[in-house]
């Protein structure tokens, strides 16, 4: 297998554990310190992937290396020669202030505003912006870690904390889920098992929103076998987080727009515990088979809702997301919205769209409908168990289905745009007159049913009755300032500018963005918010946004 995303050479030399020695700078805006890379298999050389890293020494000589031509997507490869019988390598090097994988928060862009905040965020393939790795998702690795942050500041990473600052995980993942994070942090347990990291200011209404974490894990288990990464936390990071959660083993990474205050939007939790199962344990080969973790991810988020929540809230929030993958497949072209997607000379990043997810979601759905819901979730056991700590391609996720579900053809819903004929429908009994009483899903429901050509005059109305434009939920204020500018309602305006310079997760910015560029008058707006907004997005952010402003 050959990952096109990537200049290593595991075939030849393969990495199988990682130690890391770093230090924090929040002066510099760098990581200094060295990594040992344990090999299982070594040839003549080794090859790693790198992303501006500022490499010191290998093996103690600051010679015998080469770092080869520059490319805007892969980065750099690394290329160390290897002596006979040689099983380690010892990397030293520094980070660069601009690594695509890290964000420097200064303390104005904290809930605190004492202190700095330092995260990462790796997926797809930004951990070679601070470690020098075979930075694929089909060569897994265990990895041990010294952090040494500057005083009161605690760091934090997705591993077993075996004391302050030294960390372990003994169970092999691809590189992209070696996560850090340091800030001011306190923890909250939630159970046995289960807890909440955050910013002190912050930690309480974390701790309350992610109440039902414990049943969440209990739940899964039930349904798709044991947790097999020891404790399940969720760190609560600043509003620049350029995603709603990062599924970093033993630590999920949150973004604080999910905390509205009434345990509407935990639905997040699910997706991100999920992956403990589809994407941690059974994880995509390549990037152009990300649908095998979303799309058994947002199926299994949805069966975890459901069994705390109740059928109708599941559908819900499922019929959202459906809606979500309809409106972008209207704008995508054709060969991105297969299931198994074409990304050969592209940044991988640009396959995170809602097809791996909601119609990787509606294949699983599919299946269950067709085969009963028994049989079909002793099959996806099966699957976990069977491929449990590896990296597969969608070919082999194929294979193993023919084996219980002989001459199942999934070719449509694979390589084909769109979603086929018989794609499941998603339906609930919906009240079509608002109320206070609702939850999330119903009033975004309600919103995106109103026609899109709505006056600033109706939008007045709705915003007199409702308040929309001061909503304090993430998911209703992020629809409503999209509805806002299709109407041109200038009253919101100012909640818009806001918003954008708060809050750094692309789901909302994205569309935001998208939406203002399409008039003149609105492009001038988006440039001058995203002068203001830029300097705290994460690179992941910038990049989207640098696009759609050109």
């Amino acid at each position: 297998m050959t990952d096109i995303h990537s200049y290593s050479n595991p075939a030849e030399s393969r990495v199988c554990h990682v130690e890391l020695d770093l230090a924090v700078s929040f002066a510099e805006k760098r990581l200094r310190g060295a990594v040992t890379l344990t090999l299982d298999r070594a040839g003549k050389t080794l090859v790693l992937d790198t992303r501006d890293l500022n490499i010191l020494r290998v093996n103690g000589s600051s010679s015998g290396f080469t770092i080869g031509a520059k490319d805007k997507f892969l980065g750099t490869p690394l290329t160390i020669p290897l002596a006979a019988g040689v099983r380690s390598v010892v990397v030293e090097y520094e980070t660069s202030p601009e690594a695509s994988g890290l964000q420097w928060l200064e303390p104005p862009q904290t809930a605190g505003k004492k202190h700095p905040f330092l995260f990462s965020q790796s997926q797809a393939i930004h951990a070679r912006s601070w470690i020098p790795i075979q930075d694929s998702p089909g060569v897994r690795v265990t990895y041990s870690a010294r952090i040494h942050a500057p005083v009161p500041l605690t760091p934090l990473m997705s591993a077993r904390v075996v004391r302050p600052g030294h960390f372990h995980l003994p169970e092999p993942i691809p590189p992209y889920l070696i996560a850090v994070a340091v800030g001011d942090l306190q923890f909250q347990a939630i159970g046995q098992r289960c807890g909440v990291w955050a910013e002190p200011s912050v930690l309480k209404g974390a701790a309350w929103e992610f109440a039902d974490m414990e049943k969440m894990v209990a739940t899964a288990e039930s349904l798709y076998g044991p947790y097999r990464w020891g404790r399940y936390d969720v760190l609560v990071l600043p509003p620049s987080f350029p995603f709603g959660g990062m599924e970093n083993p033993c630590l999920t990474f949150a973004t604080p727009t999910v905390i509205a205050g009434d345990r509407s939007l935990v639905s997040l939790v699910s997706h991100e515990l999920a992956h403990s199962w589809s994407g941690n344990l059974v994880t995509n080969a390549t990037w152009s088979d990300f649908w095998l973790n979303e799309g058994f991810t947002t199926y299994i988020e949805r069966r975890i809702q459901e069994a705390l929540y109740g059928r109708r809230q599941s559908e819900m929030e499922f019929a959202i997301e459906v809606g979500e993958l309809k409106d972008e497949m209207k704008d995508l072209p054709p060969a991105d919205q297969h299931l198994a997607v074409d990304l050969k000379g592209r940044d991988p990043d640009d396959g995170m769209t809602q097809v791996p997810y909601g119609k990787g979601a509606l294949l699983l759905r599919k299946l269950e409908e067709k085969y009963g819901r028994e049989k079909f979730d002793a099959w996806i056991r099966s699957y976990f168990d069977h491929f449990a700590f590896q990296s597969i391609t969608t070919e082999q996720f194929v294979s193993y289905l023919h084996q219980s579900f002989l001459n199942e053809n999934l070719d449509a819903w694979i390589h084909e745009p769109g979603l086929p004929p018989d794609a499941p429908k998603i339906s609930f009994d919906f009240e079509t007159t608002p109320r206070k009483a609702w939850v999330t899903a119903e009033w975004l429901h309600w919103l995106r049913s109103l026609p899109e050509d709505l006056s600033a005059a109706k939008m007045a109305d709705l915003d007199q009755q409702w308040d929309f434009t001061h909503a304090g939920n993430s998911e209703v204020a992020a629809q409503w300032l999209l509805m806002a500018v299709r109407a041109k309602y200038e009253p919101a305006y100012p909640r818009l500018q806001e918003f954008l310079v708060q809050v750094g997760r692309r789901k909302f910015v994205k569309p935001l963005f998208d939406a203002l560029v399409k008039t003149s008058d609105g492009k001038a707006r988006a440039q001058d918010i995203y002068k203001q907004a830029r300097p705290g997005y994460h690179p992941i952010t910038q990049a989207t946004v640098d696009a759609i402003l050109k």
